[in-house]
């Protein structure tokens, strides 16, 4: 198993960032022979971090590392700030832009990785799991599958709130900043709901999803409603629930299932 932190200069955020990569392109022979996985090209997952979290939280807190191994998966681990991985007209700010094309396009070049997209999938936590959702939508031509974890789907409740106010976790201006006026916010494509009808009515690729939240997560709620959604307007998921709060422990547990989906 291969590992890096990599720094490279990004033109969507106009900076030098930083990723770290998973690579299971030196495995034991004797592993790789035993594994049907490895009779396919090598499969990558761009594994988006939370809020306040970093490119390292997936590769020190989770077994990420064996099930890259397992499943012959290569993972790159962007830093996402606390961008809710979208798009801003703000020069530097295109978050989106950088995980679903910049990255990917990179990773491609430098690892030599598969360009189809049923080879490619994207997959994360919380505001993580938002992004993976929301960037599989919005490059659907790159993006095969997506997995998100207790999803921070919250643009009904952001679309509701009024300046000065303060939801426990962000005040109303981060969520300006990162999402633009609430009060379009439903109907602008930085609700995945939007890009879901966007393809439904122009007959264009969807990705497939896989999502998990724990029965005791504080975003048990705007899951359920987007498992909904997606169930309405007939779009391939698989939805899950189990014990757990918002943490670690739980995102671990669902972690494997996800990847081996993510492998089928």
């Amino acid at each position: 198993m291969a590992t890096a932190r990599f720094t490279f200069r990004s033109e969507c955020l106009a900076r030098t960032t930083d990723f770290f990569a998973i690579l299971p392109n030196d495995m034991p022979e004797e592993a790789v022979k035993a594994n049907p996985h490895f009779a396919r090209p090598t499969k990558t997952l761009m594994l988006l971090h939370g809020y306040t979290g970093h490119c390292m939280d997936w590769v020190f807190g989770s077994t990420v590392q064996e099930l890259s191994g397992r499943y012959n998966i290569a993972v790159i681990c962007p830093n996402g700030e606390n961008s809710f991985y979208l798009d801003h007209p703000a020069t530097g700010r295109k978050y989106a832009t950088h995980v679903g094309k910049e990255l990917v396009d990179y990773a491609r070049k430098t690892f030599g990785l598969s360009d189809r997209r049923e080879d490619t999938a994207i997959g994360g936590l919380s505001m993580g799991g938002f992004g993976s959702i929301h960037t599989a939508l919005q490059f659907n031509h790159t993006f095969g599958k997506s997995f998100a974890l207790s999803s921070a789907l919250i643009t009904h409740e952001v679309a509701q709130m009024k300046p000065g106010s303060d939801n426990g976790m962000s005040n109303y201006e981060y969520y300006e900043l990162m999402f633009g006026d609430p009060k379009k916010l439903l109907d602008s494509e930085n609700n995945p709901e939007t890009l879901v009808k966007k393809h439904k009515k122009a007959g264009d690729l969807m990705p497939e999803f896989f999502l998990a939240c724990g029965t005791e997560d504080f975003l048990l709620a705007p899951n359920r409603q987007f498992r909904d959604f997606l169930k309405e307007q007939g779009v391939a998921f698989e939805y899950h629930e189990g014990p757990g709060i918002h943490d670690m422990v739980f995102w671990n547990t669902w972690l494997a299932p996800a990847m081996e989906w993510l492998a089928e």
